[in-house]
């Protein structure tokens, strides 16, 4: 009962560079769900392990260990007793950091960050050669958010439309996620002419298109036609 009424989160990750939602769950705000997004995560990617920013929710630092941490066997002491267990650390490749947010009442009067996993220095020049920020911040996942809350009615508060069970709220974020990545062109994705094609300047692109997975902008019906082996 607990997993199914009362508040639900949720969880998504995001590429702010091809607009992509690599994967989101929807659930409570426990270890369990966060695992599962990260877990996810690392089955979608190429191997790589990406640069991860996050707010300061404690989950995340455990579910990026869990997921992408290598274990280290604990040296044995000679004394008499179970040996310890291995612990899990962080590879050298893996960074992290999480912004921090200080509030009094109710409203954020300062903006922090902090790096958990990484070098410092090495993340810095990451992130001078990014192409969509310099600093450390939750802009694009949040914006993304606020995307997702104008377009799916089950995810506007106090509506008749808000979501009351589990299963159709994954089953509608499944349907917009659909169309997000496929239909609907990213204003942010659109790349500019060398020539101009007579009126046109702008080629428009979707998140799939960017990401290299399709190589036009697809129709509902050819999304909803689409068969998947």
């Amino acid at each position: 009962m607990r997993d199914e009424f009362g508040d639900a989160w949720v969880w998504v990750a995001f590429d702010p560079r091809k607009k992509v939602i690599v994967s989101f769950v929807v659930g409570k705000r426990r270890q369990g769900e966060a695992n599962n997004l990260l877990k996810s995560v690392k089955a979608r990617s190429d191997g790589h392990i990406p640069l991860f920013t996050s707010d300061d929710l404690d989950q995340y630092e455990t579910a990026i260990l869990k997921a992408y941490g290598i274990k280290e066997e604990i040296p044995k002491t000679g004394r008499r007793g179970r040996p310890r267990s291995p612990k899990l650390v962080p590879p050298d490749e893996l960074m992290y950091c999480r912004v921090i947010k200080q509030r009094k009442n109710g409203r954020v009067i300062r903006v922090g960050s902090e790096v958990v996993f990484g070098d410092e220095s090495k993340i810095k020049e990451l992130l001078e050669m990014s192409p969509v920020s310099c600093c450390i911040n939750t802009t694009f996942v949040e914006r993304n958010n606020l995307t997702m809350r104008e377009r799916n009615r089950r995810l506007t508060r106090k509506t008749m439309g808000f979501s009351k069970e589990k299963v159709p709220l994954v089953e509608s974020l499944n349907l917009y996620s659909a169309i997000y990545h496929f239909v609907k062109p990213h204003n942010g994705l659109k790349l500019e002419l060398d020539v101009m094609e007579g009126n046109r300047r702008w080629v428009y692109r979707t998140p799939m298109m960017a990401a290299g997975i399709t190589d036009h902008i697809w129709t509902v019906e050819e999304l909803l036609t689409f068969k998947v082996f």
